[in-house]
C-alpha cells in the first residue's frame, strides 16, 4: 500500500528509509547488485504477497538470506516487507488502476464478508469451528447495518471470503471440508485464527479511524503524493505505462529518469528488461524467467479460450477499421462500443461453438463477450476506456481506444475464427501466439483486489 498517508511526502509511515532526498538536494543513485534469486523472489513476492510457515517453508528460508537486498528493492518503492519466523508479508501499494484491475478480482459480496469474518476472528479464540465463526459475521454485520438473506448467492460468498482468508494464511483450515459449507451451517470444519496475522491484513491502515470517515480513510489508503515513487510502482505493477496517459509530471519523470537511478536499476533488482519507446515504457519479462503462463500472473495475454481469441481479433480489427481522432496520442485506435459488440457478433457466427470452438454461451450473447474481452484488455492494459465510457451491465456506448501495443502482435500473423475440433483431427492453433513479452500483469491482481492489498468493501 501507499506508505505516505498523513506524513510528510518523502517520510513514508512504515517503510525504511528509502534514501530519497527531495529537489533540494541531488540525488543518490542506487545500485543494485545483480542476483538471480532475489530477484526471482522478488517477482513471487510481487504476485503472491503472502509466505505462510508449512507450505512456503523454502521460500521463506530464501528471504530471510536475502532480507536486505530485498528490503532495499521494495524500499525503492515504498512497499514494507514483514519477515516473521512462520509468515513473510509484503505490504504493498494499491494497484496503479484499481477500476480496470477489480474486475478480475472478487466479488462485492465476497470483499464484504471477507471483512465480516476477519471482524469475526479477532474475537474468536485460536481453534474454531467454522459455524460459531459465521455466526460470528452474521452479527458483525448486523452491527453495521448490513442485510444478510441466508441463501445460496450468500453463502457462495461466504465461502469465497473463507477461501481467501485460507489462502493468506489468516484463517486457516485445519480439518474438514469449506465446500460443506454451502449446504451446511454447520459443517464440521475446524479452523485456527491467527490473530497476529490479522494486522497486516491491510496494507497501510494509516492514522485515521475508518469507522469516523470512511472515504478519507480510503483517500489516504490509496493516495501516494510523490510521482518517482508513483511510476515505479506502475512500472513493477503494470504491464506497462503510456507516456499519453500521463500527467506533466510523470511524463516528465518517464523522460528524465527511467533509464537512470529509478527505473533502470529496479528493472534490474526485478530480474526485468526495461523498454523504453516513444509511446510509453515497460518492465518486461525474459522469456527464461518463467516456464508456465500462470507464472506471468492472473491474465496472461494471448492465451488460449474464447475470450483471448475474441480479444485477438478485435486487436487486428481496430488496427485495420480504427480511428485515429481524438485520440489519447498518436498511434491509439478507437472503435465504439457499438462497432465492438457489432465485430465479435460477425466473429462469434464465423467461429464454430462448442468443443474446440467458442464458448456457446460467448456466441450466443455478444454482449457478454464484450464485457469480458474489455475486462481483459483493460486489464492488461492494451484498452484505455475514458471516465466517461459505460461500466459493466451498461450500454457500450463509449470509445475503447486501443493503445499503440497492441501492435506488438501484428507481425506474428492475423488471428482467424477457429473452427471446431473433431475427434479424427488434431487441433491446429488458430493464430501465431507469441510468448508474451510485456509484463502481462505480472503482478497485478493476484492480491491486490481492493487496493487494500486485500478484497474492497
Amino acid at each position: 500500500m501507499n506508505q505516505d498517508t498523513d506524513l510528510p511526502e518523502h517520510a513514508p509511515a512504515s517503510a525504511p528509509n528509502t534514501g530519497f532526498p527531495d529537489d533540494r538536494r541531488r540525488r543518490k543513485a542506487w545500485h543494485p547488485e545483480a542476483d538471480a534469486e532475489v530477484a526471482a523472489l522478488l517477482r513471487r513476492l510481487a504476485a503472491t504477497p503472502w509466505l505462510i510457515g508449512g507450505r512456503h517453508d523454502e521460500l521463506i528460508a530464501a528471504v530471510r538470506r536475502n532480507e536486505h537486498a530485498l528490503r532495499s528493492a521494495v524500499a525503492r518503492l515504498g512497499w514494507v516487507l514483514v519477515i516473521e519466523r512462520d509468515l513473510v508479508r509484503l505490504r504493498k501499494s494499491p494497484p496503479p488502476r484499481p477500476q480496470a484491475w477489480a474486475a478480475q478480482g472478487p466479488s462485492p459480496a465476497a470483499c464484504s464478508w471477507f471483512f465480516l469474518l476477519l471482524a469475526a476472528a479477532e474475537s474468536m479464540p485460536p481453534r474454531t469451528a467454522l459455524g460459531p465463526m459465521v455466526t460470528q459475521a452474521h452479527a458483525a454485520a448486523a452491527e453495521a447495518g448490513l442485510p444478510t438473506h441466508h441463501d445460496i448467492a450468500e453463502r457462495r460468498a461466504i465461502l469465497a471470503a473463507l477461501h481467501m482468508l485460507d489462502d493468506r494464511g489468516v484463517v486457516e483450515r485445519l480439518d474438514g471440508d469449506l465446500d460443506r459449507y454451502l449446504h451446511d451451517d454447520q459443517a464440521p470444519v475446524l479452523l485456527a485464527v491467527h490473530h497476529t496475522r490479522l494486522a497486516y491484513v491491510i496494507a497501510n491502515p494509516g492514522a485515521l479511524d475508518p469507522a469516523a470517515d470512511p472515504h478519507a480513510w480510503l483517500e489516504q489508503a490509496q493516495r501516494e503524493p510523490d510521482t518517482a515513487r508513483r511510476m515505479r510502482r506502475a512500472l513493477v505493477d503494470d504491464t506497462c505505462v503510456h507516456t499519453a496517459l500521463l500527467d506533466d509530471a510523470e511524463a516528465q519523470w518517464l523522460s528524465q529518469r527511467v533509464r537512470g537511478d529509478d527505473g533502470g536499476p529496479l528493472a534490474d533488482a526485478f530480474g526485468l528488461v526495461l523498454e523504453r519507446r516513444a509511446e510509453g515504457a515497460a518492465f518486461v519479462v525474459p522469456d527464461e524467467a518463467y516456464r508456465h503462463f500462470h507464472e506471468l500472473g492472473p491474465m496472461p495475454f494471448p492465451a488460449p479460450g474464447t475470450i483471448a481469441h475474441a480479444a485477438l481479433l478485435l486487436l487486428d480489427h481496430a488496427a485495420l477499421h480504427g480511428t485515429t481522432e481524438h485520440g489519447p496520442g498518436p498511434g491509439w485506435r478507437g472503435l465504439t462500443g457499438e462497432a465492438v459488440v457489432e465485430a465479435l457478433t460477425v466473429f462469434g457466427a464465423h467461429s464454430a461453438s462448442g468443443r474446440g470452438g467458442w464458448g456457446t454461451e460467448y456466441v450466443q450473447d455478444p454482449l457478454l463477450l464484450a464485457g469480458k474481452v474489455r475486462d481483459l484488455l483493460t486489464g492488461t492494459h492494451l484498452v484505455w476506456l475514458p471516465p466517461t465510457t459505460p461500466q459493466a451491465g451498461e450500454e457500450n456506448t463509449g470509445m475503447w481506444w486501443f493503445a499503440p501495443t497492441t501492435g506488438r502482435w501484428a507481425e506474428e500473423g492475423t488471428a482467424r475464427p477457429k473452427t471446431a475440433r473433431t475427434r479424427s483431427s488434431r487441433r491446429t492453433p488458430t493464430a501465431q501466439q507469441p510468448q508474451p513479452s510485456l509484463q502481462q500483469g505480472l503482478f497485478s491482481a493476484t492480491d491486490a483486489s481492493a487496493n487494500l492489498e486485500e478484497p474492497p468493501t
